[in-house]
């Protein structure tokens, strides 16, 4: 430790933690990591360089990378955002992710959410929405959390198996530590089976039943009846969304679901290495009672002028741990301020245009592939937006190498030979027709 004089702790503090715990040293507490990923010698760093010369060490890295044109989806997409909306979020009034507690100097931050939130009711139906989610998987998690709180001893919930891969890992996580049960309704012929659905529900003790309307496979699927059958097994129905497919089709309040959540990175958030994003929940006035994070609600002040305050704080700090509805700490506005500049920047016929771009895109890629004789229809006659999947007669792992090689990043293995690509307003005609002449060159 003694290469690093800046840390509190003496060799006697570090011992009497060791020993509290079990270890006999410091290396006993990375016993898990396999070693091939442990740190073998020094840090391969140069030694002390000026700023010049700092800026051209890492520009040399940089120049390593091979950046790709992005024809991959799996619920992150590669939207435009406006250069504007980083500019915004730079000034120093926005640049702090911490909670706006204190209403009369925070009146910027706690106008903004509320935009954030009458913007999300908007593009949902829904009758509230809240504020700092993390991200989509978590809104979902949290969601399911509610459906169980909302639902007086009942444990159970049915999640499909068309939701993203890394959706139903994290309600998972969150269910097996809540001492909730997890069921999934099948996908058949591409969308979440209506039979499977109301044959696990005549079972019983069922809160909620969480469902996609795009489905990992880029389906939009028809959730007609839906409601009716979770409602009447006294379940809630919560539906996993696309924000920005929701300016085009149909809103989870039209499909009479209880609660909508799902990811705001579409909304012009960049890719980022994935984060950090934005969560949503919407719900139903009733439920609003048990909605996580913070509510942020319109008034006035003793002079009658228009105000911000907090309206709702269903947190932890403030009730006892037991009876929280959430763990939701962190105030992730900043991310929703992010979605709220693009929102008003785009507008509602901006945002259809996107879509438009997007879907005009995705059905060219898509004919254009089937025309090559490397891939057939996963799901004939299924409707997609912007991303779609096909059965590939090329080793998805040999695609995906060929298309890396030639700058593409695309065709995601989701299993049983299929493989799924995606396409926004980012990606050009030309873009397409090189991705396409690529794929001819495979040898299979």
């Amino acid at each position: 430790m003694s290469g690093f004089p800046y840390f509190p702790h003496t060799e006697g503090d570090i011992s009497a933690m060791l020993s509290r715990i079990g270890a006999a040293s410091l290396k006993d507490l990375y016993a898990d990591v396999p070693e091939e990923f442990l740190l073998k010698g020094e840090p391969d760093l140069p030694d002390a360089l000026s700023e010049e010369e700092v800026r051209a060490w890492f520009s040399r890295i940089g120049a390593k990378n091979q950046p790709l044109k992005v024809f991959a989806g799996g619920g992150v997409y590669d939207h435009y955002t406006p250069s504007v909306v980083p500019y915004i979020l730079s000034r120093s009034e926005f640049l702090t992710a911490y909670t706006p507690y204190q209403c009369e100097i925070s009146q910027g931050t706690l106008r903004y959410i509320f935009e954030y939130q009458s913007m999300i009711c908007a593009l949902t139906g829904m009758d509230v929405s809240n504020a700092s989610m993390y991200d989509g998987p978590t809104a979902a998690a949290e969601a399911v959390r509610m459906a169980v709180a909302s639902a007086k001893k009942r444990t159970r919930v049915l999640v499909s198996e068309g939701l993203l891969p890394q959706v139903l890992e994290v309600v998972r996580t969150y269910a097996h530590y809540g001492g909730i049960t997890v069921d999934t309704v099948p996908v058949m012929k591409g969308q979440t089976c209506p039979g499977c659905l109301r044959g696990a529900l005549a079972a019983g003790d069922v809160a909620g039943v969480l469902v996609p309307q795009i489905n990992r496979y880029g389906n939009i699927e028809d959730h007609s009846g839906f409601a009716e059958a979770v409602h009447g097994a006294g379940a809630l129905l919560i539906e996993y969304c696309d924000p920005s497919a929701l300016a085009v089709i149909k809103t989870p309040a039209e499909w009479g679901a209880d609660i909508a959540v799902g990811d705001g990175q579409a909304l012009g958030i960049p890719m980022s290495f994935g984060g950090p994003y934005v969560g949503f929940m919407a719900v139903k006035k009733e439920h609003l009672r048990k909605l996580p994070g913070r509510i942020v609600g319109e008034t006035v002040d003793r002079d009658g002028k228009r105000a911000y305050v907090l309206t709702l704080q269903a947190r932890e700090q403030h009730i006892r741990r037991a009876k929280a509805t959430s763990n939701i700490c962190s105030n992730q506005s900043l991310m929703a301020l992010f979605a709220t500049v693009y929102l008003s920047l785009l507008g509602p016929e901006g945002l259809r245009e996107v879509n438009r771009l997007s879907a005009d895109g995705a059905a060219y890629l898509h004919g254009q592939l089937l025309a090559t004789g490397l891939f057939e229809e996963a799901f004939p006659g299924k409707p997609f937006l912007k991303e779609f999947t096909l059965v590939s007669k090329i080793p998805a792992a040999t695609l995906q190498k060929h298309l890396a090689k030639a700058g593409f990043f695309g065709a995601l293995d989701l299993g049983e030979g299929r493989v799924s690509f995606a396409v926004t307003e980012r990606r050009t005609k030309e873009e397409i027709d090189a991705l396409v002449a690529c794929v001819k060159e495979v040898r299979l």
